[in-house]
């Protein structure tokens, strides 16, 4: 029992060292005010100190923030390097965990912000200090913080738990995206693995301030809709006086209607809420609605309104007789289950109708329920031609892979704005040129390459043996003269796109897609670097790849006719195109069952 007492007592003695030692760590070090020369002599006081404006245009001769931006290149060198080079000349590793805190103050236009960070294990005996770094994105002004040891300093390797702190960045704008760096000291002229950058966004103003005291991103809150005859009448609350909104719009539409409604409330009646008429609606119909303060990029607030019939003929109510209350309840229950009936029957033929044209009916319903808005889509006018797609693929799969290819690329140049060059229809050209000699050329010459990945991609090349050769030849005659060199054309855009990647270019000019009868694993392990799409579900995201157009913004969308997954097959190429999506999975399902056969 003794002997269980000793060891626990000595258990906590050796662990009482270790949790002071964690609460040390934990508290995070804030800088000093000190000088430079403090600094270089190594006196007390003098651990983790900021260098002022002062001390730095002293050093450096003349004025640092006309000429770096208040950044100091080296800033080892040209402040402690002059009595000890050597102290300068070490590799010190990146800061880790920067993080960004924000601090409140009193001015509701901007805010201010707190950097820390903790050093890195590596070189943390050879660390002089931190310099931080603080700019806004899309912006050139930079603001910078310059922190120091004193010269006699050399951290051990338990001190890259610590936290240290930067001084306050004070007046940053609300709403905006900036970009913090921060360089550990020295900086060797050859080191690339100094600094540690992260990208913030500071709060909004609703965010800081509250919704009630931000003009911009005000908004209603409090809507009530109401019908009296053929008139609506909307009932919404105001914006607080001191926002100095005085008037608002409301935008209904549906089906292609708009109506437009301007609102200015008279604030001596009512301080707090409005309301207003909205005439010569259509009787049954559901109306999409939005209303916000008549200010630039205000935020809106959607609401529906829905119109009902209003019944004609005289004003006097109807009354119920008691046999008529009775019967009522009955005849309307009858109603309702017929109804019901009826509605399940024409759900189940619908339904088997979808099923046999494998349409996905939760889609659909989900895009006829979708409450998101619509707005008219317009292409970037800058662009005096239209893209240049040049379409690739492999001929392993068979005529009917063929053909599907062929028929996406009339359906992209028909209706998606597009030229479509694919080997198949440039046959003269071809010919003239030499395959490889023609796809290389449309390579350079196009503005976006298309790869259809498909289960033969993969597919090498190599001499044919035995029977296979009469047989092989016999597809390469069925299928083109130019097949091999589409294939080839192929391996040589993957290899375009690693080098791409290695040298860090852009690599929106490459595409790859499959249909809907290949997977994921069809596509080659170096076209997984660019954008991937599913045909022809993805029709609209590789428009908006194309054309440069966004489908979605905040609160709405945009809807182009014919292009979307359900939509694309009321066109006659769309039809075809569908078809021949159809005829392939068939064939390379018929084909891939007979392979299986052949290996039993």
């Amino acid at each position: 029992m003794w002997t269980a007492a000793l060891v626990v007592c000595q258990l906590l003695a050796f662990g009482r060292p270790l949790w002071a030692q964690q609460d040390v760590t934990a508290a995070a070090i804030s800088p000093q005010d000190c000088s430079l020369d403090c600094i270089r002599q190594g006196g007390p006081g003098c651990d983790y100190c900021k260098i002022n404006r002062a001390d730095v245009k002293k050093a450096l001769g003349f004025n640092s923030i006309d000429a770096f931006g208040s950044c100091i290149p080296w800033p080892c060198f040209e402040l402690l390097g002059e009595e000890d080079p050597k102290i300068c000349q070490h590799y010190v590793h990146a800061p880790n965990e920067v993080e960004v805190e924000f601090v409140n103050e009193l001015n509701p236009k901007s805010d201010t912000i707190v950097v820390s960070w903790k050093p890195s294990y590596y070189g943390i005996a050879f660390l002089r200090g931190f310099q931080v770094l603080l700019q806004a994105l899309g912006g050139t002004s930079v603001t910078c913080h310059l922190f120091l040891f004193h010269r006699n300093v050399s951290l051990p390797a338990s001190h890259a738990q610590r936290v240290y702190k930067s001084d306050p960045f004070p007046g940053l704008s609300l709403g905006s995206q900036y970009a913090v760096t921060v360089m550990a000291l020295p900086v060797p002229e050859e080191w690339e693995r100094f600094y540690h950058s992260k990208i913030f966004s500071t709060r909004s103003c609703a965010e800081k301030n509250g919704l009630e005291q931000c003009k911009k991103d005000w908004y209603p809150i409090y809507i009530e809709v109401q019908q009296e005859g053929t008139a609506i009448t909307v009932t919404f609350n105001l914006a607080p006086q001191n926002l100095g909104i005085r008037s608002y719009f409301s935008l209904c539409y549906t089906n292609g209607l708009r109506k437009y409604t301007d609102i200015t409330p008279n604030s001596s009646k009512n301080k707090t809420h409005h309301s207003y008429q909205m005439n010569d609606l259509q009787e049954g119909i559901n109306y999409t609605c939005q209303i916000a303060a008549d200010e630039v990029d205000a935020v809106r607030k959607t609401f529906n309104v829905q119109v009902l019939h209003v019944q004609k003929g005289g004003s006097s109510p109807l009354t119920i007789s008691p046999s008529l209350a009775l019967t009522l309840p009955l005849c309307l229950a009858v109603a309702a289950i017929v109804v019901v009936l009826l509605a399940a029957l024409m759900w189940r033929r619908h339904r088997l109708q979808m099923k046999q044209l494998d349409i996905k009916p939760d889609i659909i319903k989900q895009h006829q329920e979708s409450g998101t808005l619509e707005e008219v889509m317009s292409l970037p006018r800058n662009r005096p031609t239209p893209p240049r797609l040049l379409i690739c693929y492999s001929s392993y799969d068979g005529p009917a892979h063929v053909k599907a290819v062929m028929r996406l690329g009339a359906f992209i140049q028909q209706h998606m704005a597009t030229q479509v060059c694919l080997d198949l229809w440039d046959s003269l050209s071809v010919a003239e040129e030499g395959s490889m000699a023609w796809h290389c050329r449309q390579i350079r010459e196009s503005d976006f390459i298309l790869v259809i990945c498909s289960r033969g991609l993969n597919h090498r090349t190599n001499p044919p043996e035995g029977d296979d050769e009469d047989e092989e030849a016999d597809q390469r005659r069925h299928l083109g003269s130019n097949a091999l060199s589409s294939d080839v054309a192929v391996q040589l855009i993957g290899e375009e796109v690693g080098r791409a990647k290695a040298r860090g270019q852009d690599l929106s000019k490459y595409m790859s897609a499959i249909f809907e009868y290949s997977e994921e694993t069809d596509i080659p392990t170096e076209l997984r670097l660019v954008s991937n799409y599913m045909l022809t579900r993805d029709l609209q995201l590789l428009f908006s790849h194309l054309h440069g157009v966004a489908l979605h913004r905040p609160g709405c969308y945009l809807k182009i006719n014919h292009i979307s997954e359900d939509g694309f097959t009321e066109l006659p190429s769309g039809a075809a195109l569908q078809w021949a999506i159809y005829e392939a999975r068939m064939a390379i399902m018929a084909k891939r069952h007979q392979s299986l056969e052949g290996g039993y």
